[in-house]
């Protein structure tokens, strides 16, 4: 199992996770070669038993340069985030406003250097209805009418929170480009705690994304990447390779095939498909941990379109 996943003090993620750049660095916003950018995501994650995870990420971005600048760049973006996991319907709403300065390092622009941050809005909670205890047994069957012995002094709870990133982009003589950001989540340190007190806090999350891409054939790119993450004491790896074959690389009309592997939790397979500033593409997970046992192998489905 993917514990990063199914705690409450974890973040959402997704294994296609460059179809969600903002959700990685705020240091993405703006980082990207025009002037607007929209992106959606959707994951089902372990339908094969009855705790299912269904998260959806949106996001807009818009990259100006201001009058008082001669060639550097400013982003602007918005994020929404909405997560449902269990029979309970845990779930986290987020809106994140982000912002980033993009420096031109170099005229030709194959260098890019970029500072952002955010600062968002956070709902999470359950719905006490839908949960059912051990004191609600009468000895016989279960009986609704009875008092679950529980206590929380809320359901739901709402913080504001902060992140900062940086992004780097390097092209090599127009051909081997490499791209590094790095994110740092959760600077309020916000309290996520049922109960009246501040036992509960979200850690701090560390993210890093790297990635390589260039030329192998004519008609045909090799892209590496890798994110590597960590909050708390939980750790998340994962290496991904694609060949993207041009059927028309003037209008970078492409399919792309490839796999990822998420340390000790599953294998996944990646198709998409890319055309003029199109991007898109699907995925599915093979669970291969140990909870593989109630999963049946089966793990979680992904889609997206930039």
């Amino acid at each position: 199992m993917n514990i990063a996943a199914g705690s409450y003090g974890q973040d959402i993620h997704f294994s296609q996770f460059n179809a969600s750049l903002l959700n990685l660095s705020p240091g993405y916003t703006g980082f990207f070669n025009g002037d607007y950018r929209v992106s959606a995501a959707y994951r089902s994650q372990w339908n094969a038993v009855p705790v299912s995870y269904n998260t959806f990420s949106m996001s807009g971005e818009r990259r100006f340069r201001p009058l008082r600048l001669k060639k550097d760049m400013v982003g602007v973006g918005l994020l929404f985030n909405n997560d449902r996991a269990g029979d309970a319907h845990y779930g986290t709403t987020q809106f994140y406003l982000q912002g980033s300065y993009i420096f031109l390092a170099k005229p030709d622009s194959s260098l890019l250097i970029s500072l952002g941050a955010n600062v968002g809005w956070c709902r999470v909670g359950f719905d006490y209805s839908k949960m059912t205890f051990e004191n609600q047994y009468d000895g016989y069957a279960y009986n609704q009418t009875l008092q679950t012995g529980e206590q929380f002094n809320w359901t739901v709870r709402n913080f504001a929170d902060i992140s900062l990133g940086s992004a780097i982009q390097y092209i090599h003589n127009g051909k081997h480009r490499f791209t590094y950001a790095i994110g740092v989540h959760h600077l309020s340190s916000p309290t996520i705690s049922y109960q009246g007190n501040d036992a509960s806090k979200l850690d701090y999350k560390f993210t890093n994304i790297l990635s390589y891409s260039t030329p192998i054939k004519e008609n045909t790119d090799i892209i590496a990447e890798a994110l590597v993450s960590n909050q708390g004491k939980y750790y998340e790896l994962i290496p991904h390779v694609s060949l993207k074959y041009y059927m028309k690389r003037e209008e970078n009309k492409a399919i792309l095939g490839g796999l990822c592997y998420r340390s000790r939790d599953a294998v996944v397979f990646r198709m998409g498909y890319t055309q003029g500033t199109l991007q898109s593409g699907i995925s599915y997970d093979i669970n291969i941990s140990r909870f593989n046992a109630a999963s049946n192998f089966r793990g979680g489905f992904e889609l997206f379109i930039n």
